[in-house]
């Protein structure tokens, strides 16, 4: 009886702790990266800038208004997307180890 309540409890535990591993901890780094994107846009502005495209910088509705501030909201647009890009794939490469670290781990154990 003693040997079947220990086996129970020990699938238990390592079933735990894979759903604490992999579900637990995916809320717990999406919500952190989702808070980080949005302090990021604080400083980036992607959202407003891709809201006000066509209006001209500082209201300068004059021709050489209209004619800088289209370009400039284009290129803070690429670089928005370059930074947002590089940290999106940054994020995912470490999520992606942190997936296979207990597989590597118990690899490691076994060979």
């Amino acid at each position: 009886m003693v040997f079947v309540y220990l086996s129970e409890q020990f699938v238990f535990r390592i079933a735990e702790f894979l759903r604490h591993w992999y579900l637990g901890s995916a809320r717990v780094y999406f919500d952190f990266l989702i808070d980080r994107f949005r302090d990021l846009d604080r400083v980036l502005a992607f959202k407003i800038t891709l809201q006000h495209f066509f209006e001209p910088l500082y209201g300068d509705y004059s021709i050489v208004g209209r004619l800088i501030g289209l370009p400039l909201r284009l290129f803070r647009l690429l670089v928005g997307t370059a930074v947002y890009l590089v940290l999106g794939i940054a994020a995912l490469a470490v999520y992606a180890i942190w997936w296979i670290l207990p597989v590597y781990v118990i690899a490691r154990i076994f060979v």
